[in-house]
């Protein structure tokens, strides 16, 4: 048993959820602002981070080049506090939010449950955040030193929950607006389950607007502030049947969108209120992104999340047709040193991922 499964089982699986994260995102905080700590823990746990262009397991990916091919998932860092502590911990990436244009609560607590038969997480959490205005302050902060511009950061996009469904698009435009010029991509969160009627938004009569309106938003902050024009994807639930899967493809397609973030969290369970993350979802996530990869070609980029426990299951990933993935769930149950292990095997050598072409199939 490993030190941190004493510390799980001894003290955090005691403690309420919520609580436990706060502590845990903290420290990770903490040890994320104070520089000799934060590089030399980064050396040690993540020296692939170092390594710069073409290093083993490295991509060219939205137009970066992406140090390795496991980052973390929006949900976590909700509102850009800690990017570089997770940075330090081993994710290749890291993407905040959900953020909203205005800021909000989130749901009544508790809100966050631990499913432990199945190492899941069950959370009805509202898009808690401290709204978009916040995090881009906190994100312009990061990219105002050389070591902040080098982290690859997303920024995870959604609507208010006060904000009626016939204004949807003007709140991720708001949004876009605020991050574009800080981010190095952006997600429309269409498919969190906690937000009243915020799924209803993926059918393509509702979302093709919100996009459009996004696109435009990002490249008129972006071209105001003389920066590249920032990637737009879209992430999706795993509960929509599959010809939905074909039409949200195939209007990323016609808008010409830079990909695809498949999957959020699950409401096809019977364990109580909110989605479910974690193992039960890594089947049907791997169908999607393959589904996925065969209805929209080569070119856009698939982000492939759900069910990662291992360096394994993000080579499954890859091989679906994802150039990247993300995790998060198991994060809580394998501990500080998860991110750094799954990362560390695939990067090693080029070879370790070729199956899943990790170097050739990012467009």
């Amino acid at each position: 048993m490993t030190p941190y499964s004493l510390l799980f089982n001894g003290v955090f699986r005691r403690m309420d959820p919520e609580r436990a994260h706060e502590l845990a995102f903290g420290a990770i905080s903490w040890a994320g602002r104070v520089p000799v700590l934060r590089d030399v823990v980064q050396g040690a746990l993540a020296p692939y981070l170092g390594r710069g262009h073409g290093g083993p397991g490295s991509t060219e990916v939205l137009g970066r080049t992406v140090p390795a091919p496991f980052g973390l998932a929006g949900g976590f860092d909700k509102n850009a506090r800690a990017i570089r502590g997770l940075t330090m911990l081993g994710f290749g990436f890291v993407e905040i939010g959900t953020v909203t244009p205005r800021p909000q609560p989130g749901n009544p607590r508790p809100r966050m449950w631990r499913e432990l038969d199945v190492r899941g997480v069950r959370n009805r959490m509202g898009f808690n955040n401290d709204g978009a205005a916040a995090a881009a302050g906190r994100l312009r902060e990061l990219r105002a030193t050389a070591a902040g511009r080098a982290v690859v950061v997303g920024a995870n996009i959604g609507k208010n929950k006060t904000t009626p469904p016939e204004q949807a698009a003007e709140d991720y435009a708001a949004c876009a607006r605020e991050l574009a010029p800080w981010a190095d991509y952006l997600v429309v969160n269409v498919s969190s389950p906690n937000t009243p009627g915020l799924r209803d938004l993926q059918t393509t009569a509702e979302l093709r607007p919100i996009l459009t309106a996004a696109r435009a938003a990002a490249d008129e902050a972006t071209t105001a502030a003389g920066e590249r024009r920032v990637p737009l994807l879209v992430k999706i639930a795993p509960d929509l049947a599959d010809a939905d899967v074909d039409a949200v493809a195939d209007l990323v397609t016609e808008l010409g969108l830079d990909g695809v973030v498949a999957v959020n969290t699950t409401i096809g369970h019977d364990r109580g209120p909110g989605g479910l993350s974690g193992p039960p979802l890594l089947s049907r996530g791997l169908q999607v992104v393959s589904r996925l990869r065969e209805r929209l070609g080569p070119a856009p980029v698939i982000i492939g999340v759900g069910g990662i426990a291992g360096a394994d299951d993000v080579r499954a990933y890859l091989r679906a047709g994802a150039d990247l993935t993300q995790g998060y769930t198991s994060f809580i149950y394998s501990g500080p040193m998860w991110p750094s292990r799954v990362n560390r095997a695939l990067t090693r050598t080029r070879g370790s991922v070729a199956a899943g072409s990790i170097a050739g199939s990012a467009g």
